[in-house]
């Protein structure tokens, strides 16, 4: 029997639960249970518990036929828990480092405790939150052991599940269950802090509670908020039960109708066209179980209520204007307008005087308006297969405009053509950011392709990363991740990390990258060709250098000399170098190239040419290595700057760990390294070979040669399904120049 069960109930978290269920099997206290519960969840989740539940014996994974909401799910964790103590912990928080260990200690020292409870502190998605509004409790708990009829004031301990370790035994016989339903734990907590006779607190931040941007259940307006007088009807019905806990019900009462006008104020929760009824439910509920004596406390709250005994809303609302003016000042109330929204107004406005949306149009741009290419350069292409009656036309930059390819319609922004496109397309489909200088209308599409999977750290989480913020505009960042309805995303790294870093209400298409569709499609002739007009001699081994980009450099200076490597290499080998779009070309490189010994492929308009042209990839940590991947090619990592790169960069996952799915191949760390690589041939020997499997397997699963055709299916046409993932053994890349 473990010392605690952590019960993990899951629904459409895939971009948090990683992390969740790492904090939890990374503790060093290791006599525990996990039982994450899959409620029926549509994402990924249900994989990824069973992935944790094949690699620690300690994980149950439970998956449910149906959907039964968050209370339920707890129950159905709790029935298999087996645990002295039973911990519900959501699974979009995160246990802090020694938790576990600390609670264990707590209760090594004081002995049993029906309820534990341990502070947490809020984490936000453009940062952390400071102390909870308890703190001050914890440190006047101590290592007290007592009632709450002895302590009533630790009612305000903040009244949810996931807080607090319960000892199981205490739960099942007092017969608790979580109710379906919002707010289905205060009630239960309420019970169980009446009816204890052993609680104790810890003083120590053991949880971070996620307040997630988008999707989190208290921040999705609705009647589903009316659940809480069901709730609480259900607590005093328990109370009614009791004639020995009738002490508590005036101390219940009082939370239970604050938490009632906590929730009618927050736009978020009562939506103001139900407000009304809200207050009317709520003045219901106090009349019906208003305690003999009760007296209300004084503040906002008091006034509130003695309006809720009055049963006027009209009064009660100005009571609370009067609150918000004392607060935040008049003009704050009466006149805020975000710059956001401004933007947005005017825009619209503009907008608003225009025609209909045109159902045909497409808008794309990729990399800022630059040349077609990308994700949404194969998307263009295939939707002009597929959805012909769906006119493209791209966004391109003045200075580029002459270099569109023949029979390509563009526009330049700022022209009045351009006005005209962006306020009537459909949609918009792009690998970076939208135009700022559109406002989103009703009936608009956004489809964001990406351009790569994420090595290093990406959207919110570049905060952390000075070098990486710099010149960032994260408001700006958040307002253009409002407008996005679809994210394509290429393997289920991706898709956790974009919902994550990138909080929105977008919802991922796990089709595949588009641009990838190039290497399944490709022949022999195709590689041939393609190797002949980049100047690669028959029988010589191209090796395509593309490194990426250093926040922390002004200029590009590759991590190892050009000239040496390729001259002890020798004629065998040749080296395609390719610069990194933000990066300046470097004057040695154009020389070198003119002297012969590389060749410059820096302003080749398509890197799907030159990866199909590489006989091996060296690359550091630029997403091109999973796209590569799919080639089934070796791959070298030049790993010189690593620890550089992620203290100043951060990245998702150790590329260079040397385990399978994480490394796709060799790494070498200095020059000599890289030449000895390839000279001993471990660049194409068997475990390099065997990286490469299962870094493919972990990095393209969807990239089968299909994905722009599912991606044009779904979002021109309209079609759910497009055509089914083709599994990787039954795949064929295109043709390896040489047989390495």
């Amino acid at each position: 029997m473990p010392r605690f069960s952590v019960v993990v109930p899951v629904f459409k978290v895939q971009g948090y639960l990683n992390e969740c269920l790492d904090s939890v099997l990374g503790q060093s206290f290791r006599d525990i249970e996990v039982i994450a519960v899959d409620d029926c969840s549509p994402d990924s989740c249900g994989e990824i518990i069973d992935g944790y539940a094949a690699r620690d014996a300690r994980v149950q994974a439970v998956h449910l036929p149906q959907n039964v909401g968050l209370g339920r799910a707890r129950n159905a964790g709790l029935q298999r828990a087996t645990g002295d103590y039973v911990l519900f912990l959501d699974s979009d928080d995160s246990y802090t480092p020694g938790l576990l260990q600390a609670l264990a200690d707590r209760l090594d020292l004081v002995g049993d405790l029906d309820i534990l409870v341990f502070d947490h502190i809020r984490t936000y998605w453009h940062g952390k939150g400071g102390p909870s509004q308890t703190a001050d409790l914890f440190e006047r708990a101590g290592t007290d052991v007592f009632r709450l009829q002895d302590r009533p004031e630790y009612i305000h301990l903040f009244l949810v599940a996931w807080n607090k370790a319960f000892r199981r035994a205490f739960f099942l016989e007092q017969g608790f269950q979580y109710a379906p339903g919002l707010y289905e734990d205060a009630p239960v907590t309420q019970m169980a802090m009446v009816t204890a006779e052993r609680i104790g607190c810890l003083n120590r931040v053991g949880i971070e509670y996620r307040q997630r941007r988008h999707g989190a259940i208290t921040k999705t307006p609705g009647r589903k908020h009316f659940d809480i007088f069901e709730q609480y009807e259900g607590l005093f019905a328990f109370l009614d039960a009791r004639a020995e806990l009738d002490w508590s019900k005036a101390l219940l009462f009082e939370r239970a109708v604050h938490h009632m006008l906590f929730s009618l104020k927050r736009s978020e929760r009562v939506r103001p066209s139900d407000r009304k009824d809200y207050f009317g439910r709520t003045a219901d509920f106090y009349a019906a179980h208003l305690p003999a004596g009760f007296t209300p406390p004084g503040g906002s709250l008091g006034v509130h209520m003695r309006l809720l005994a009055k049963r006027s809303f009209r009064a009660y609302q100005a009571a609370e204007f009067a609150v918000r003016v004392k607060r935040a000042g008049p003009r704050k109330v009466l006149g805020a307008t975000s710059k956001v929204g401004k933007h947005a107004a005017t825009s619209l406005s503009s907008l608003q005087r225009r025609r209909s949306l045109d159902p045909h149009l497409a808008v794309y741009t990729s990399y800022g308006d630059l040349l077609p290419s990308c994700n949404p350069a194969a998307v263009f292409e295939k939707a002009k297969e597929l959805a012909p009656h769906v006119r493209g036309v791209w966004v391109v930059r003045q200075e580029l405009a002459d270099q569109v390819p023949a029979g390509i319609d563009r526009v330049v922004p700022g022209s009045r053509r351009y006005a005209e496109v962006t306020a009537r397309a459909t949609y918009f489909v792009s690998n970076a950011g939208f135009p700022d200088d559109i406002a989103k209308r009703p009936g608009q599409i956004h489809l964001q392709t990406h351009h790569g999977t994420p090595l290093k750290r990406m959207g919110m989480d570049q905060q952390a990363y000075p070098a990486a913020a710099q010149g960032m505009d994260f408001e700006r960042l958040l307002d253009h991740v409002n407008r996005w309805d679809l994210s394509i995303s290429s393997n289920q790294h991706s898709t956790e990390q974009w919902e994550r870093v990138y909080p929105g209400t977008f919802e991922s298409l796990d089709a595949g990258y588009p641009r990838n569709d190039r290497f399944y499609a490709a022949g022999a002739e195709d590689v041939a060709a393609l190797r002949d007009r980049l100047g690669i001699a028959p029988g010589r081994t191209a090796l395509l250098y593309a490194p990426t980009h250093r926040d922390y450099r002004k200029d590009w200076t590759p991590t190892f000399d050009l000239a040496r490597v390729a001259e002890a290499l020798g004629d065998d080998f040749v080296l395609l170098v390719r610069t990194h779009h933000l990066d300046r070309r470097d004057p040695q490189l154009r020389d070198l190239a003119e002297q012969g010994g590389v060749i410059d492929v820096s302003g080749h308009p398509s890197v799907e040419d030159l990866c199909l042209a590489a006989d091996a990839l060296i690359s550091d940590y630029s997403s091109l290595t999973f796209d590569y991947a799919n080639l089934d090619r070796p791959i070298v990592i030049d790993a010189a700057d690593w620890k550089i790169y992620t203290a100043v960069r951060g990245v998702t996952f150790d590329l260079v760990s040397g385990r399978p799915g994480d490394t796709p191949g060799t790494v070498v760390t200095t020059e000599d390294e890289l030449i000895d690589a390839f000279r001993s041939g471990r660049w194409c020997g068997p475990e390099a070979t065997a990286l490469r499997a299962a870094f493919r397997e972990r990095f393209c699963p969807y990239d089968d040669g299909n994905a722009a055709e599912r991606v044009v299916r779904r979002v021109f046409l309209g079609e759910e399904q497009g055509p089914a993932i083709v599994p990787p053994a039954q795949r064929t890349p295109a043709p390896k120049p040489s047989p390495c």
